[in-house]
């Protein structure tokens, strides 16, 4: 299929003109490359925006060193800039977790670094409001999302203010974009300005009068100013946030900040399957604009053959951002929508019979929700599986494996890839419902049979009781299981896979034993780690505020987090306990622990 110049967003005024506008509604300034494909933030607004009968236009990567011309080149919108970081945090796809600036970009043409500048959104709303000083700005991605309140900055080692302080935008949009936006279309068409925008749902915005007579509760946060005085006040924050993000009927949240407060209001309700369809039914090109030819651009080539089967992930990992931005309530497409974005895949000229992936934050929540919702509506936990799975949960994996079997009947399709991480503890874990517990065992073996490319990954991340506790992960024990089922559904079928566990060093709570520990553990099964990392903290996580305060937000109990390079690089070693140039090292710390024990089992 061959598309022309105007089949994609303008992104100059030589293409704004080839669309025969003299007016743009809305200009976006993203930190990716433009890809016009689903799983890129910019690409999904501007498309929904399109379709409500806005004339938009996207600046991606503008520079921000020259004269500023790309900031200039479209003049003046109707309506409003909107600006993302794009798909990350600007600093975590800068700095390694040693703040080592990386050398590549996975959202930039050629993979090349320096496209973007640190704290993107920040940068581009003040060049905007220099430049355009009478314009409304909107603000929205995940570095907006997770840096709505106060929040701690790695990067800079210190508390930074919501980002409307320093970005001086005037409206936030946080999480899943699609609802707040329309809302927000809605009330400008009808008149409203943006500055004037204080009741919607999943928006947050600066003011100085906080007396309206909205219908939410408001719950106010310890103020900006005693944050930086008090950890522990800082962290006592997190439990309220996190709360609110996840509750199905939440509360607005306000914060102090000198003369001002932040007021973020309580999210939408989650979306229906009608309406996220819609959102991928989205007349996409699925592929990058064609000032990119002849360039290859990491991240789409990574997801080009890939489908997202649904938003959300009710794990409420302690490390991970997700629930922050995408919340806990799972949001499944329909099948039909399913199908129909890979035969739409599958006429793209390289499309070589092969689907990468058919996953979502967590591959096999699809279609997962509470029995009786009504019990949901008035849960505030984080997690659905943790300490254990909810007895209100629906893990029946029926839905899932007829998508798979439905995508694998398409003509032209050779198989199916899982290549998102799956929660195996949902597939181990023994439910009232005799179909459910049924369809782990059915689901477990097709995967395995039909959906691994020779390697499955999985992530235990620890193998410490105490380490998976905070983490909210479940006990290594299950993970065990899962091998056995693994290694035996191999051996039947004549199959010579390999599993690839993920792990993750120095957490909150993990200790130099606890890696020797879990090195111990994985020596045994004959494992050598090669799928590693550091914890690196990242705003609005429960590990990142343990991480800066030292203190569980939960319990305000004192939490041991290893923080400097020394106690970083004792614990990664640990990884690699089977290289030469490490074992030494490894043997001086263990006698320095007292763990003479473990020396033994390891080396």
């Amino acid at each position: 299929m061959s598309y022309q110049l105007t089949d994609f967003l303008p992104t100059t005024k030589k293409e704004v003109d080839l669309h025969k506008w003299t007016e743009l509604d809305v200009i976006l300034f993203s930190g990716d490359a433009y890809i016009d494909h689903p799983s890129f933030g910019a690409a999904v607004i501007g498309r929904l925006m399109e379709a409500r009968g806005l004339k938009v236009a996207i600046v991606p990567q503008p520079n921000w060193r020259d004269d500023l011309r790309d900031f200039k080149k479209l003049g003046k919108p109707r309506l409003f800039f909107a600006v993302t970081a794009g798909n990350m945090d600007s600093m975590v796809n800068h700095y390694t977790a040693n703040k080592r600036l990386r050398s590549d970009d996975a959202y930039s043409p050629d993979g090349k670094p320096h496209f973007r500048p640190d704290y993107a959104s920040i940068k581009y709303c003040n060049i905007l409001k220099d430049l355009f000083p009478d314009v409304p700005v909107l603000i929205g991605g995940i570095e907006a999302s997770l840096r709505r309140f106060t929040h701690y900055d790695y990067w800079s080692d210190k508390l930074m203010p919501s980002i409307l302080f320093d970005s001086k935008a005037d409206l936030l949009v946080y999480g899943m974009g699609e609802k707040p936006l329309l809302s927000i279309i809605d009330r400008l068409e009808a008149g409203s300005s943006l500055y004037d925008l204080k009741d919607i749902h999943q928006t947050a915005y600066l003011t100085d009068d906080i007396t309206d007579s909205y219908e939410w509760k408001t719950k106010e946060l310890v103020d900006h100013e005693t944050c930086l005085k008090d950890k522990k006040a800082f962290a006592s924050n997190f439990k309220h946030i996190e709360i609110e993000s996840n509750r199905y009927d939440a509360d607005r949240l306000i914060q102090k900040n000198g003369n001002q407060y932040v007021v973020v209001n309580p999210p939408f309700q989650p979306l229906t399957q009608g309406e996220l369809d819609a959102s991928f039914d989205l007349p996409f090109t699925r592929l990058p604009h064609p000032k990119y030819k002849g360039k290859t651009i990491p991240a789409y080539e990574m997801i080009k053959f890939s489908v997202n089967l649904h938003r959300g992930c009710f794990g409420g990992c302690a490390f991970c951002t997700i629930s922050a931005h995408q919340g806990k309530f799972i949001v499944s497409r329909s099948k039909e929508s399913i199908v129909n974005e890979v035969k739409q895949m599958v006429k793209m000229p390289d499309f070589k019979g092969y689907v990468s992936d058919l996953g979502g934050p967590s591959a096999n929540m699809y279609e997962m929700r509470g029995i009786d919702m009504e019990i949901c509506k008035t849960c505030r936990k984080p997690s659905c599986i943790f300490p254990k799975v909810c007895f209100n949960l629906n893990t029946n994996h029926t839905p899932l494996l007829d998508v798979y079997r439905a995508v694998d009947k398409i003509s032209g399709v050779k198989k199916s890839f899982i290549g998102s991480g799956i929660r195996y503890d949902l597939l181990l874990t023994d439910v009232k419902d005799t179909k459910s517990n049924v369809s782990h065992a059915e689901y477990t073996k097709e995967l395995i049979t039909k959906h691994v490319s020779g390697r499955l990954k999985i992530a235990p991340e620890h193998t410490s009781d105490r380490v998976l506790k905070l983490m909210r992960k479940p006990n290594f024990s299950f993970f065990h299981q899962f091998k056995q089922q693994f290694d035996k559904i191999n051996k039947e079928q004549g199959l010579n896979q390999q599993l690839i566990p993920y792990f993750i060093s120095s957490h909150p709570a993990c200790q130099v034993e606890d890696m020797a520990d879990l090195a111990v553990e994985t020596k045994k099964m004959n494992f050598k780690l090669e799928q590693v990392q550091d914890f690196t903290p990242t705003p609005m996580t429960l590990a990142t505020e343990i991480y800066y305060s030292g203190y569980h937000p939960y319990t305000l109990e004192k939490v041991y987090t290893a923080k400097s390079k020394e106690e970083k690089l004792d614990q990664r070693k640990f990884f690699f306990w089977y290289k030469q140039e490490y074992k030494n090292d490894i043997y001086k710390t263990l006698l320095k622990v007292n763990r003479v024990d473990l020396i033994k089992k390891l080396l």
